[in-house]
């Protein structure tokens, strides 16, 4: 059983593969500056990038968690998911307000893939 970590830094890894499994840390976006859903489109770019990196894709998400700050983003965020998320390949998932490090930071996601 091997573990793979990428992109590894003193707290976390942004890529962790065990057993066919991905893992990714929590997704944010890159700029604090944009509303819901300009942070969502960064945040869900960047979970495109990492699985790929994986060997993986959004087909082969298995779980996500949704972090919003204000639940009020609710609809925004799901404008831009709903857009992303691919057809008949809905993860399970779950989301939740959360006070986030940044107050900038309006939404986080926690991805769980398969890799193949």
């Amino acid at each position: 059983m091997s573990i793979q970590r990428l992109h590894t830094e003193k707290r976390y890894s942004e890529i962790v593969i065990h057993n066919g499994t991905v893992y990714l840390a929590g997704q944010l976006a890159d700029d604090y500056a944009g509303d819901i859903r300009e942070q969502t489109r960064q945040t869900l770019a960047n979970i495109d990038r990492l699985l790929a990196e994986a060997g993986s894709d959004k087909t082969k998400i298995l779980a996500v968690t949704i972090y919003l700050k204000d639940m009020a983003d609710y609809a925004g965020m799901n404008l831009e998911w709903d857009a992303w998320v691919a057809a008949g390949a809905a993860p399970g998932r779950a989301c939740v307000e959360a006070k986030l490090y940044d107050p900038r930071v309006l939404v986080e996601m926690m991805v769980t893939a398969a890799q193949a």
